[in-house]
This record gives structure tokens, C-alpha cells and sequence, in this order.
């Protein structure tokens, strides 16, 4: 059984950064995906970034050039997020992966609001 506690939300304004972490617990890190998928009201969850182990990324379209998303060890993942929009406004999810199994986070709210 793997844990995930994630961190790093909030509110902030259009234009300004947030850096989400997730900190991984529980099993065998040594290959894995770990990334960030978020959720509005009434929308579907939808991919934002996610990273190997090894440090391949991919992320989705809305995000591209605005976000970042790093690892510093087989256990834990970050998500910058820089140039912050409304629409970005949602409930971010961590999410582990490997070998056919996945875990998910608690989630975490972001709200972009003047």
C-alpha cells in the first residue's frame, strides 16, 4: 500500500506561482511514474504533468510553458506552477504508478482569484 500526502495549495492571484509537493510512502520506489492530475467543478479529471523515476515528462496542453514538474528522488514529485490563470482553479490529485497498479493522493485545492 502506497501513501501519498501532497502540499502546497491555496488561493493566489491571476499571474502569480504555486509549487505543489508529493511525498511518496509505504513501498518500492525504484521505478515508478509519480505525476498531477486536477479536477474542477464539473469537468472532468484531466492530466497536468507527470514524471518517470527516471525524469521523463509529459504534460498536458493547457499547462505547457507555465509548469514544471520535478523529482528529487524515486518518492517524491513537485509541480510549479508559474503564470497562474482562473481556469487553472481546481482540486490537484498526486497520483503513483507501477507496474499496473496506482495510488492517489487526498488532493489539493487551487484557486486563482483576484
Amino acid at each position: 500500500q502506497v501513501q501519498l500526502v501532497e502540499s502546497g495549495g491555496g488561493l493566489v492571484q491571476p499571474g502569480g506561482s504555486l509549487r505543489l509537493s508529493c511525498r511518496a510512502s509505504g513501498s518500492d520506489f525504484s521505478i515508478n511514474v509519480m505525476g498531477w492530475y486536477r479536477q474542477a467543478p464539473g469537468n472532468k479529471r484531466e492530466l497536468v504533468a507527470t514524471a518517470t523515476s527516471g525524469g521523463i515528462a509529459v504534460y498536458g496542453d493547457s499547462v505547457k510553458g507555465r509548469f514544471t514538474i520535478s523529482r528529487d528522488n524515486a518518492n517524491t514529485v513537485y509541480l510549479q506552477m508559474n503564470g497562474l490563470k482562473p481556469e487553472d482553479t481546481a482540486v490537484y490529485y498526486c497520483k503513483w504508478a507501477k507496474a499496473g497498479k496506482e495510488y492517489w493522493g487526498q488532493g489539493t485545492q487551487v484557486t486563482v482569484s483576484s
